[in-house]
């Protein structure tokens, strides 16, 4: 993953591009296997072929859902797009150092909406008088 260029395509979200790797072709069908990565959860999403990539104590997994937190839970925390044609365990070390569990992609606010839950309100019922 040296070498590697990204960008924001949001707040919370960030893609990030790997040198060119060689193309694999299967029956005459060019395979992408790009990654959406979720730091928060270590967790790898292949949207090719629709499972989750994950560890599982020593092993790695690949599943049609991932561990232990719904789908809308996972896709409203920040996540990296990622580009390799090899599988995750390869570059995990360096996701890992790359984008820790609390990353946010620059320019976002991790703090948004968090902390200020009664703040300008006025009064315990929610600015009603």
């Amino acid at each position: 993953m040296t070498g590697c260029v990204g960008h924001a395509d949001g707040p919370r979200h960030a893609t990030v591009y790997a040198p060119p790797p060689p193309v694999y072709v299967e029956a005459g069908v060019v395979l992408q296997d790009d990654y959406v990565y979720y730091p928060g959860y270590q967790v790898y999403y292949n949207s090719y072929r629709r499972h989750y990539v994950y560890r599982d104590g020593r092993s790695w997994v690949a599943r049609p859902a991932p561990p232990r937190v719904s789908v809308d839970v996972l896709f409203a925390s920040p996540s990296v797009r990622l580009d390799f044609h090899d599988h995750p365990s390869i570059h995990h070390p360096t996701i890992v150092r790359q984008y820790p569990k609390h990353w946010a992609p620059p320019g976002s606010n991790p703090n948004h909406g968090k902390g200020n839950k009664d703040k300008g309100k006025g009064n315990d019922r929610g600015g009603r008088r």
